[in-house]
């Protein structure tokens, strides 16, 4: 049933799935007190106070939920006719020096996008969690598995596999600004506030010696652009936090600012807060 509700929605045009996406976005942030206080504290953080930044934002989450159908239906050559892409001098530089590449790619604009654009070009493994609801799993792992992209969880045959695959010269992405767990991340600045940070992209690259590349895939009118830069310095914590806030604040309407980023492992918000500053 789930799937096939997807299967409907996906056959939408782009434009109409966005804009539903968007009322469906408002309609959640009005609803939903507990988002509603969370988002626009996380938007405050950053510097983006009143009305304005948080209905945006919200509208946006709405706008990333709904073309997932359009984008999961379709094949990655079908998908990349949306795309356009001006930094490809990044990717073929990396290329050359024949290392694996670690696409870091935070949830900013259509974090799908990316990937699926790249498995045009070479094969790409991801990481990703499972969803909370067992009726979602299914769907989400053929989703994400095509011919060219390998979805592995985030576990430790997840991590293997990632290691694998940069061993082998090929790419792999991750979502940097996802919670770790327990051992698995530190504390490092993030919009003037400590937040529990992963640091396994700094694990992966000095472990492997592949080349670190950040990517969003701005949502443009009609499709998507893609945008690139080369991290030369190490993918440090610290550094992962800033080069994602300068990417932020780039598209602020594109972030999804209802995501807890100020949470630890097995911890409230408000505790978390309190071990980050002792």
């Amino acid at each position: 049933m789930l799937a096939a509700g997807f299967g409907l929605l996906g056959r939408l045009p782009l434009g109409a799935l966005r804009a539903l996406g968007a009322v469906a976005g408002l309609l959640v942030f009005a609803a939903s007190g507990a988002y509603r206080r969370k988002l626009v504290a996380n938007l405050r953080r950053a510097g983006y106070p009143g009305s304005g930044p948080a209905l945006r934002a919200a509208a946006g989450a709405g706008r990333m939920a709904l073309e997932l159908p359009w984008i999961w239906r379709r094949p990655p050559a079908a998908l990349a006719g949306r795309v356009a892409c001006a930094d490809l001098a990044v990717l073929d530089a990396v290329e050359a020096e024949g290392r694996g590449v670690l696409f870091l790619t935070p949830h900013l604009g259509a974090f799908e996008v990316t990937a699926r654009w790249y498995a045009l070009r070479a094969p790409i493994t991801v990481l990703f969690r499972e969803p909370h609801k067992a009726l979602m799993r299914p769907l989400v792992r053929q989703a994400r598995n095509t011919s060219s992209i390998r979805a592995v969880p985030a576990a430790m045959a997840g991590v293997r596999s990632l290691l694998r695959a940069l061993r082998a010269g090929e790419a792999v992405g991750i979502l940097p600004d996802q919670v770790p767990g327990q051992g698995e991340g530190e504390w490092a600045p993030f919009f003037g506030e400590p937040a529990w940070t992963m640091t396994l992209p700094l694990r992966l690259a000095e472990a492997t010696g592949a080349a670190v590349v950040l990517a969003v895939g701005e949502r443009v009118p009609g499709g998507w652009r893609l945008h690139l830069e080369r991290m030369a310095e190490a993918p440090t914590p610290e550094a992962l936090n800033a080069r994602m806030e300068g990417l932020v604040r780039r598209w602020p309407d594109q972030y999804l600012w209802g995501y807890n980023r100020y949470k630890a492992p097995g911890q409230g918000a408000g505790k978390a807060r309190q071990s980050a500053r002792r």
